[in-house]
């Protein structure tokens, strides 16, 4: 078994995510091409894309679907986390030599990151962790930040003669889901009351970051675009569900966000 993450060995740790899709076999396609998930289950109208026989994401096509609302409850990025620095700077090297539109690129401190959107706007984030060791801390606080990423400095990772990218390397994980929620005070009560989740790093009265096992986070919830939204409606593409893989549960479970974001339990295996 090939050695995870610390994002992935914490009591409770995201396990994956599920999207509607208007056209899942051309959202399948991206992820298969832009990020090198290997399709690896096929279900009625539903595709299982992941590393290593880990499912990461589930694409749920219906062409009845509404599209996503920007604006309402729903996902803002599903963040896939590679195991080493030199990973990020080959997946940069793929994405510029695939042409592949970048929405962002930011250090956060304790993470570097990339950002762009799949083809029905559903928002993804490629990043690499900091050891956790050197993660800045306010006391006991972790300290989070967006500052420019250093490209020069993630580009040097790599030697002459590097084989670049192959697909997503063994070890790839989701290691964060960050929703977009109407209200911050509301997310982070339901998310400390009913999943036992930390809270990590405030941004202002605009996005929470919640964790379990001392992670950066696993869950964010901002209204950066949403401020107000009310329930999310059930016919439009986006979100379907987030996975939490949780080492204290003995059966799969499934709730809802008070937006009414799905999120499902499911006992961890390892």
């Amino acid at each position: 078994m090939t050695n995870l993450p610390f994002a992935a060995t914490t009591p409770v740790h995201i396990g994956r995510v599920g999207l509607k899709a208007r056209d899942a076999e051309r959202v399948a396609a991206f992820y298969r091409s832009a990020l090198g998930l290997k399709e690896l289950r096929r279900a009625g109208n539903a595709i299982g894309l992941g590393v290593d026989g880990r499912e990461l994401v589930e694409i749920e096509g219906s062409p009845a679907l509404r599209e996503d609302d920007p604006r309402g409850a729903g996902l803002f990025h599903t963040a896939f986390l590679l195991p080493a620095r030199a990973d990020l700077a080959r997946w940069v090297r793929h994405a510029s030599d695939g042409r592949i539109a970048i929405d962002g690129a930011s250090d956060h401190l304790v993470s570097e990151a990339l950002y762009l959107n799949d083809p029905e706007g559903n928002g993804i984030e490629i990043y690499v962790d900091r050891a956790a060791d050197e993660w800045p801390r306010d006391g006991g606080t972790i300290r989070m930040a967006t500052e420019r990423l250093d490209v020069d400095s993630l580009m040097s990772e790599l030697r002459d003669g590097d084989a670049g990218w192959k697909g997503a390397p063994e070890g790839t994980v989701v290691g964060h889901v960050h929703l977009r929620v109407g209200d911050i005070d509301l997310a982070e009560r339901w998310w400390n009351d009913s999943q036992g989740f930390d809270t990590m790093v405030h941004y202002g009265g605009q996005a929470v970051f919640l964790s379990t096992g001392g992670y950066h986070h696993h869950i964010g919830a901002n209204v950066w675009r949403s401020r107000g939204a009310g329930m999310r409606d059930e016919d439009r593409a986006g979100l379907g569900f987030v996975e939490l893989l949780s080492r204290n549960a003995s059966a799969e479970s499934a709730s809802r966000d008070p937006w009414g974001n799905e999120i499902r339990i499911r006992p961890a295996t390892a």
